[in-house]
């Protein structure tokens, strides 16, 4: 199978599998999509929906957020890990989101990554999720997924993005990134790996891991 047609089966497999995608952060709207991406950093997806009930509960809009103070907020999201850095951060984005864009969420990638706290990864998130404008976000499932099937070096994270938008047509990127994430979690785990169970890698994955794997 060439580069080509890997990637044919790839999008093909993954459709069938998953032909409705909900993104996993629960939110209501831009801003308490922000929030959730910005929390789940080095934390879990289920982890940050047992946080934002109560966080959105008392604040859901910047103009609500910046009258917690940082402490307060905290104190909420203590659960899910690198909590005074993100709290500071997301005081500081609201703060900034009222001042500098009315209230509302910027729709360009520059003034998204110019918050505090905001990546390229979660800017992108936002980007794909909230605005629908395509973007290809990787996380540490996309990445692995790369590596494994053979489409990228697993460098890091700039290069897995820089091939993964290179070798899939712009217009799935919003919905394949998060069908990749989903087989990551299901079928391809960094831990307690099934290759039998894996039926992408077997079919089109690194040959150096397949024989690991076989052994």
């Amino acid at each position: 199978m060439n580069k080509k047609e890997k990637i044919i089966f790839v999008i093909n497999k993954l459709e069938k599998l998953y032909p409705k995608v909900i993104p996993p952060l629960h939110h209501s709207d831009n801003y308490t999509l922000l929030i959730a991406v910005l929390l789940s950093a080095q934390s879990t997806d289920a982890g940050v929906n047992k946080v934002t009930p109560l966080l959105f509960s008392k604040a859901d809009n910047p103009y609500k957020m910046i009258k917690l103070n940082v402490s307060e907020i905290r104190n909420i999201i203590k659960p899910v890990g690198l909590s005074p850095v993100k709290a500071k951060g997301i005081y500081g984005l609201s703060k900034i989101i009222i001042e500098k864009h009315n209230g509302k969420v910027p729709n360009d990638f520059k003034s998204l990554e110019e918050l505090p706290s905001v990546g390229h990864k979660t800017a992108s998130v936002v980007m794909s999720q909230a605005f629908g404008i395509p973007a290809f976000p990787v996380d540490t499932h996309i990445h692995r997924m790369m590596y494994r099937w053979g489409l990228s070096t697993g460098k890091n994270v700039k290069k897995t993005e820089h091939d993964a938008k290179r070798l899939f047509p712009k217009n799935l990127w919003n919905k394949l990134h998060l069908q990749i994430i989903f087989y990551a979690r299901e079928f391809s785990p960094a831990r307690g790996w099934d290759i039998e169970k894996d039926i992408i890698t077997l079919k089109i994955g690194r040959k150096e891991l397949l024989k690991k794997q076989n052994h």
